[in-house]
């Protein structure tokens, strides 16, 4: 895709933590992710810079609106290659995992003619 996996991880793991409240800081990415507060404070200011997020004054993360699209693609294409590989009788963990690889990897093209083809 276009930032390469680690941007793109960070902005599903704001994306996600939006979903779950508008408060989201980079000690929460940290926490989620399982990665020290400097690496997050690294990748903040290199997708900052590229425009991909924004920080307020109390230090809330938004996802700029090129921010939001990138996190909703990297996370619709997480979200099923877990199911479909879960499906499929591959361990939850292992489902994740493998997803996590693939979403950043696979071509547009490949990834929606396998959407198509297996509608979950």
């Amino acid at each position: 895709m276009e930032l390469g996996k680690s941007k793109e991880d960070y902005l599903k793991a704001i994306f996600i933590l939006q979903i779950k409240s508008s408060d989201v800081h980079s000690v929460n990415v940290a926490e989620y992710m399982g990665v020290s507060k400097a690496s997050v404070s690294v990748a903040m200011k290199q997708l900052r810079n590229k425009d991909y997020i924004t920080m307020d004054n109390s230090g809330r993360l938004h996802l700029s609106p090129k921010g939001k699209t990138l996190a909703a693609q990297v996370y619709e294409r997480y979200s099923f290659f877990t199911s479909l590989f879960s499906q499929m009788g591959v361990p939850i963990e292992i489902a994740r995992k493998d997803a996590c690889s693939i979403e950043h990897v696979i071509s547009n093209e490949s990834y929606e003619k396998l959407k198509c083809a297996f509608i979950l």
